[in-house]
Order: structure tokens, then C-alpha cells, then sequence
């Protein structure tokens, strides 16, 4: 088991408009944090946030998607949230996040087919675990995110990042999050995206995850998520890309092209005013627009 950092609960008492108790699956040695909302018996809606973000991120889709009858099912990635937060960063690699994530969504909808949205690195780690098993799978939204594929480029934007974290020693996740959206965030909602990372070692993960991200074929990620790329341009099931108009990281584009490619795909729609971190900015627009989806499909 390597060296962690497990947060101390009381770095998440009082944040803004999140009041779901953690529960947890256990891999590997590790603690994992999964939350879930609504009706037990209501379909399972799995909402998967990136870096450097928590569950939290998906607060503003609570009640759409509860009021309309849907089991919410979050979960925070290894390193991230209330999860276990490993410290040595060479321990994090693309095949242990899609491992921890398995083992969360097994223990919180372990059989029935569920309606994926991923966001940012969930995006590779969700999509990976629905093309691995598309049966558990009944739709996709997908939102600024995309996967790797051979030749594919970085927008200069996040390649910018990426040089950023890869000399950083520690990040600014709240200065990171309040430039990447266009409204501005009140200082308890900055705290609670700062709240997983009291010191320098709980942070391996949120440095760790930018590298991970495959800049040619010989990269380590690269042949797993290439892989994982070419089972999503067949899948057949209903996929809806939802984008923030204002993304520099992942441009529109991105989303566009996956909702022409993939056989199941329905449109993509961007959402002006919307920046990176879009949950923020359009929330409650967001799980309105997901309700919808799922009734129409």
C-alpha cells in the first residue's frame, strides 16, 4: 500500500449547497468516497468530475436530476475529494484511476446500465470503464473532455497547463478554478474546492493527472485510451455532447466532431457564458438539459 493522505473530515463541514454524506468502497488498500442521491429505486445517473475538482463540482445537478426521479451516483477519484490521496506521484497512472473508479461505481450501482456523464479526466477514466463494459452503459454525456487518439494535438491552452504543473510544486487550485469559469465564484465555494488539500502531499494527484495525458503514441497512457477512443467512435447508444462555449482547454470543436463520429450521437449543444469548469457557470441548465436527454432516449 503506498504512503496516503486521507483529509480530515472536518475540512468538509458547512460547504455551499453539499450537505451528501460520503460512503465507501475500499481497493487496493484504499478508502474511495462515493455519494448518492434520490430515489433508490430511480435510474442511476453517474456524474464524474475531473482535475482538480471533487464531487462537489456537480452540486448545482442535484436537484434537477432528484426531482426528476434519478438515483445521482458521484464518486471522487483516487487523490481527489474525500478519497485517499496517495503521495508519491509515481504511483498514479492511467490504469490505477480507471481501477479506483471501477471499484466505486461496483459498490454504488453494481448491475443496472446507467446514464454516464464525464467531465474533464473523467472523461478517460469514465469512458474507458463504459467501453470495457458498454452493456453497463445506457447513454453518454459528455462535457469538455475527449480521448486520446494517434496524431491527436493538445490545444495550446492545456499544453500551456501541462508545462505549468509539470515544474509546480504546488497548485493554486483555487486561483485555477476561478479563472477557468466565466461566473464569479464566492470565496466558501473557492474554499471548497481547496478543501481536499491541506498540504503539499495530498496534491500528488492533481499534478499528476495533466502528465498523464498522452502527447504522442509512445506515451504510457496512449495505447489504453487510444483503444478506449476507437470502442467509443462504435458506440451505438444514445451520446449527447454538452460544452462550454467559452472552453480554451477543450475547444468545441472536440465535442462536435465525438457527436459526428460515434454512431449513437445526437448533437453537441454549447452553452454561451460557459467556460472550462461549465457545472459552475450552467449548472442547473446543464441537469435540465440532461433530464431531457434522458426522457427523449
Amino acid at each position: 500500500m503506498p504512503d496516503t493522505f486521507r483529509t480530515p473530515d472536518s475540512r468538509f463541514v458547512g460547504l455551499p449547497g453539499w450537505d451528501l454524506e460520503p460512503r465507501y468502497a475500499h481497493w487496493e488498500g484504499l478508502r474511495l468516497a462515493w455519494y448518492a442521491a434520490g430515489p433508490e429505486d430511480g435510474h442511476p445517473v453517474v456524474l464524474v468530475h475531473g482535475e482538480p475538482t471533487w464531487a462537489f463540482l456537480y452540486r448545482k445537478y442535484l436537484g434537477p436530476l432528484t426531482h426528476a426521479g434519478f438515483r445521482v451516483i458521484l464518486a471522487d477519484h483516487v487523490g481527489f475529494g474525500r478519497s485517499d490521496k496517495p503521495t508519491d506521484r509515481d504511483w498514479y497512472d492511467y490504469d490505477r484511476l480507471v481501477g479506483a473508479f471501477r471499484a466505486a461505481v461496483a459498490a454504488a450501482a453494481p448491475s443496472q446500465p446507467v446514464t454516464l456523464v464525464v467531465h474533464d479526466w473523467g472523461g478517460p477514466i469514465g469512458l474507458r470503464w463504459a467501453m470495457d463494459d458498454p452493456d453497463r452503459v445506457a447513454r453518454i454525456v459528455m462535457h469538455d473532455t475527449g480521448l486520446y487518439s494517434s496524431g491527436a494535438r493538445l490545444s495550446e491552452a492545456f499544453t500551456r497547463w501541462v508545462d505549468h504543473v509539470r515544474d509546480a510544486e504546488r497548485l493554486d487550485i483555487g486561483a485555477l478554478m476561478a479563472r477557468s469559469t466565466e461566473s464569479d465564484l464566492r470565496p466558501e465555494v473557492i474554499a471548497a474546492y481547496e478543501a481536499p488539500f491541506p498540504t503539499d502531499g495530498s496534491q500528488a494527484g492533481a499534478l499528476t493527472l495533466p502528465l498523464l495525458v498522452p502527447t504522442s503514441d509512445d506515451h504510457p497512457s496512449a495505447a489504453a485510451m487510444t483503444a478506449a477512443n476507437e470502442a467509443l467512435l462504435h458506440f451505438d447508444k444514445p451520446l449527447i455532447a454538452l460544452w462550454g462555449a467559452d472552453d480554451p482547454i477543450m475547444p468545441p470543436f472536440i465535442g462536435e466532431a465525438y457527436a459526428a463520429a460515434v454512431p449513437g450521437g445526437v448533437g453537441c449543444e454549447t452553452f454561451p457564458g460557459a467556460n472550462h469548469f461549465l457545472q459552475e457557470d450552467v449548472g442547473e441548465d446543464l441537469a435540465t438539459r440532461i433530464v431531457r436527454f434522458i426522457a427523449e432516449t
